[in-house]
C-alpha cells in the first residue's frame, strides 16, 4: 500500500489519537475510513457548502424585492 504524508492541525491530530485509541485501531485506519466515506458520498458538496459558494452572486440589488416583483407578474397572468 502506498504511503503519503498529510498535515493536520494539532486539534485534528489530538482528535485522531483519541478516536484511534477508543476504537483500538491505528490512526491510519481512521484516515482510510474517512477517505472511503468521502469517496462513497460522490464528493458532492453539501447544501451549506453550496450556499456558501454562491453567496454574493446576485448583484442586482435586493433579491427579495426582485422575487416579489416576479411573483406579482405571475399572479397577474
Amino acid at each position: 500500500m502506498p504511503r503519503t504524508i498529510i498535515s493536520v492541525s494539532d486539534a485534528e491530530k489530538d482528535w485522531l489519537i483519541r478516536l484511534a485509541e477508543a476504537e483500538r485501531v491505528p490512526m491510519t485506519e481512521i484516515v482510510r475510513r474517512a477517505l472511503a466515506l468521502y469517496r462513497q458520498s460522490g464528493e458532492r458538496p453539501s447544501f451549506d457548502e453550496l450556499l456558501e459558494r454562491s453567496r454574493g452572486l446576485w448583484r442586482e440589488g435586493d433579491g427579495l424585492a426582485y422575487q416579489r416583483r416576479l411573483r406579482a407578474d405571475w399572479e397577474e397572468r
